[in-house]
């Protein structure tokens, strides 16, 4: 990665805060490089944890800043135990929003595309980064295959958000809205339903036995009434996925 990225804070956060969730995120970008290296040798790890720490933390974010990435993180490390590859996983999560636009569509390819440039150069094995890159891309629909193991895991994490609390789904909502603020009200209000009707047709939103047990339930029903707050013209609340 040779591209330079001035990094924020992300928006509403204090800086002592943001500079020591960072350092934790250094750590563990270093930790799962190595173990990804499985032995192998590479370039020293810091420079790529921070040029992925300054994507994470463009100006443009609101909802998918660091904060993101640490609980996905967080929530891959609850389900580490239905993961083939945890490692592949992790990284995955590191990337799956590496770049992110929020008027752009193809920000998951274009994810994909610099975990493939970049972790070849970091030492990661070829298989690992085609690994990755494969997760990353599966980011796009949250819909992974039957047996797919790695990919239940990634995407049950980055969806658990749907899962939280009241006032944590409304921050998130609320989050999201304001990354799409050049969308008016009543194009982004259609655009949010449909994408939370799509969510709500999926047979099971959560694929492993911990988040269908944990996650599920409450997920759907927080969908379930932000889509009614949308359709009967309440309160605003948010748009997009994890």
């Amino acid at each position: 990665m040779t591209d330079h990225h001035t990094p924020h804070p992300p928006h509403g956060s204090d800086s002592s805060d943001t500079s020591d969730a960072e350092a934790g995120l250094r750590d563990r970008w270093h930790d799962t490089l190595v173990a990804a290296r499985a032995g192998a040798e590479g370039p020293d790890p810091l420079p790529y944890a921070e040029n992925l720490l300054a994507r994470w933390a463009e100006p443009q974010r609101r909802y998918h800043t660091t904060a993101h990435l640490g609980a996905v993180l967080d929530r891959v490390d609850t389900l580490a135990g239905h993961a083939d590859d945890v490692h592949a996983v992790r990284l995955a999560a590191w990337f799956h929003d590496a770049v992110y636009r929020p008027d752009r569509s193809e920000n998951e390819e274009r994810s994909a595309a610099l975990a493939e440039r970049a972790l070849p150069e970091a030492g990661v094995p070829d298989a690992v980064t085609a690994e990755v890159a494969r997760l990353v891309r599966l980011t796009v629909t949250h819909d992974p295959a039957e047996g797919d193991r790695n990919g239940e895991v990634l995407c049950d994490a980055d969806l658990a958000i749907l899962a939280g609390g009241p006032q944590e789904y409304a921050a998130y909502a609320a989050q999201v809205r304001e990354e799409y603020g050049f969308v008016p009200d009543e194009a982004f209000r259609a655009g949010r339903a449909a994408v939370l009707r799509q969510l709500l047709d999926l047979p099971r939103l959560f694929r492993t036995s911990y988040g269908a047990a944990e996650w599920e339930a409450r997920a759907r029903h927080n969908l379930a009434t932000e889509l009614e707050l949308l359709t009967s013209s309440g309160p605003e609340i948010g748009t997009g996925t994890g």
